[in-house]
């Protein structure tokens, strides 16, 4: 089914704005969606980097150029998707040289204080204009 232009509109805005986070750093599904003035929308920031198209797709935005590891939830936890999908981003962060800690349930967590990324989503727009 195609999506409508509201939908593509946002899972572009999403990829754009998930190409901002800087190597070495993090942010949250929660921020992601308030950057783009719908704080509401986390959930739909997670679904967007969910389905995000792999490298080879041909699609312009990918796993290749969207730095979909730099996103976790608003505790610091790496959400879980697929088997092995938590093990796999906390090892593409550590490649960036983010500190991720394992918890006894084996739950990965990054600190927030220490790595993350939370720009003012105003002090932004003020820049470009």
């Amino acid at each position: 089914m195609p999506r409508s232009e509201e939908a593509e509109w946002w899972i572009n805005a999403v990829h754009e704005t998930v190409q901002l986070i800087p190597a070495g750093t993090v942010t949250t599904y929660g921020h992601v969606a308030l950057f783009l003035g719908e704080p509401k929308r986390a959930r739909q920031v997670g679904i967007a980097l969910k389905h995000l198209p792999a490298e080879e797709s041909g699609e312009y935005f990918h796993a290749g150029n969207v730095p979909w590891q730099r996103v976790i939830n608003s505790k610091g936890m790496i959400s879980h998707r697929e088997p092995g999908g938590a093990e796999r981003q906390a090892d593409v962060l550590r490649g960036e040289g983010v500190e991720v800690d394992t918890d006894a349930m084996g739950e990965f967590y990054v600190d927030l204080a220490r790595y993350g990324w939370f720009p003012d989503p105003e002090a932004e727009s003020e820049e470009e204009s």
